[in-house]
């Protein structure tokens, strides 16, 4: 008497598929820069489909994300909005070695409610009477706020400016400041200006003229995922998600 093995078999291959499929996902935390939020999540859609991991969102300062790992706080991958984070990161040996790369750029502008009737040419414009308040990430350790202090050294305005600027949290902070009308203008990204339907642009730095933004990203050394770190940091690089990142107005750093 023969026995019908053929239900046993197809039992274990569906196991084996899901055992198989249970091996492959992972969740990845990620931590980053709160001016890669909506960026990123357009991007982390097919992602997931296609790889069949859980992609897990930390966003906020720069600086904050690099404290938090410092701490010890989850995190597989930082995709950070300036080097110096990094930097510091690296010095520590947190970082795991051959995964830091250098991804993205973008510029500054100077944003404005969209019912202000203030006229800008120049950046120095933030001077004039018309502008009481200014919304900066935090000078001293937020990168967009670092980078907005580096420019108007430059332009040897900054002292005259102290009076007027309010330090916040990120740089979608002095967005959401200029949104409410809690400030005259505030510097932002030129990639946080584009997803914002109420405020307008009254000046953009020229890259040429701005500081030299930078968005680096690695694998965490402690990360609990690191080949699929590994793998969504080298899809960070391909062409569907370039695509994703200059239409959000990123610059591609080659």
């Amino acid at each position: 008497m023969k026995t019908n093995t053929r239900p046993l078999t197809a039992i274990l291959i569906v196991i084996a598929g899901l055992l198989s499929q249970a091996v492959r996902a992972a969740d990845i935390y990620v931590s980053a820069a709160a001016s890669l939020t909506d960026v990123l999540k357009e991007i982390a859609i097919p992602y997931e489909k296609q790889s069949g991991d859980n992609l897990v969102f930390n966003f906020a300062a720069s600086s904050v994300l690099a404290r938090q790992i410092e701490e010890g706080a989850p995190a597989d991958l930082i995709f950070s909005a300036d080097e110096a984070k990094l930097d510091a990161l690296e010095k520590a040996g947190l970082l795991l070695p051959e995964t830091r790369k250098s991804v993205l750029s973008n510029t500054l502008v100077i944003v404005v409610p969209n019912d202000s009737t203030v006229d800008f040419n120049s950046a120095r414009d933030l001077a004039g009477r018309g502008i009481k308040k200014i919304a900066v990430g935090e000078p001293s350790s937020v990168p967009a706020g670092i980078y907005a202090k580096e420019y108007l050294d430059k332009l040897g305005i900054w002292q005259k400016l102290t009076d007027k600027i309010v330090p916040v949290e990120s740089v979608r902070a002095a967005l959401a400041a200029v949104e409410s009308g809690n400030v005259d203008a505030g510097i932002v990204y030129k990639t946080d200006a584009l997803i914002s339907q109420k405020v307008k642009v009254a000046y953009e730095v020229p890259a040429t003229e701005g500081p030299a933004i930078s968005y680096p990203l690695a694998v965490l050394k402690d990360a609990k995922s690191p080949d699929a770190a590994k793998k969504l940091a080298a899809y960070l690089e391909s062409a569907p998600a370039e695509a994703v990142f200059q239409k959000y107005g990123f610059l591609l750093k080659q």
